[in-house]
């Protein structure tokens, strides 16, 4: 491994002393604190010394990093069909913020459970995503048929038809299944 290559803080695997992080690098050795509780010098390029964590390089960008991250991390979410829970929450009633659901048992011996109405909420908005999500992967899929898709697709919109009784949470009708 290059002495370039280091960086303060970085983990490090050393095929002798084991893992460590790196606490100080000069012009060709680094001080390494191993767990083993060593501190010792380590020359990179000779010792068989190689990183711990994942490493990523990126030639030619012509971007803030910092934009590239997170554009990179809101493509992510978008296609995986998450979304942050403060923006789920934004889309309930505003009479059911802070309310609970409560089920009870029929059996009086047996304990009642509660869930944040939040919590509930926020589950049923991700239901929502996935399905659509699964049904953007349905219609793009390339083996399927036509008659196949449309199979699927029918119950996909069964299961949004199942999800219909949960409207009454949410704030805007256009939100809805």
């Amino acid at each position: 491994m290059k002495i370039e290559s280091l960086r303060i803080g970085m983990k490090v695997r050393h095929p002798q002393y084991g893992l460590g992080t790196v606490k100080s690098i000069s012009e060709a050795v680094a001080e390494i604190l191993f767990e083993s509780g060593g501190r010792n010098a380590v020359a990179p390029e000779t010792s068989g010394l190689e990183a711990a964590e994942p490493q990523l390089a990126v030639s030619g960008l012509e971007v803030p990093l910092k934009q590239f991250l997170q554009e990179t991390v809101a493509t992510a979410v978008a296609q995986l069909g998450l979304a942050k829970p403060d923006s789920v929450v934004a889309q309930l009633g505003v009479r059911w913020h802070g309310g609970k659901l409560v089920l009870h048992p029929a059996e009086a011996t047996l304990q009642t459970k509660e869930v944040p109405l939040e919590v509930f909420f926020h589950k049923i908005v991700m239901v929502r995503n996935n399905l659509r999500v699964l049904e953007q992967k349905l219609n793009a899929h390339e083996q399927l048929s036509d008659g196949e898709k449309v199979e699927m697709q029918q119950y996909i919109t069964r299961c949004y038809g199942s999800l219909t009784t949960f409207n009454v949470l949410f704030k805007e009708k256009d939100e809805q299944f």
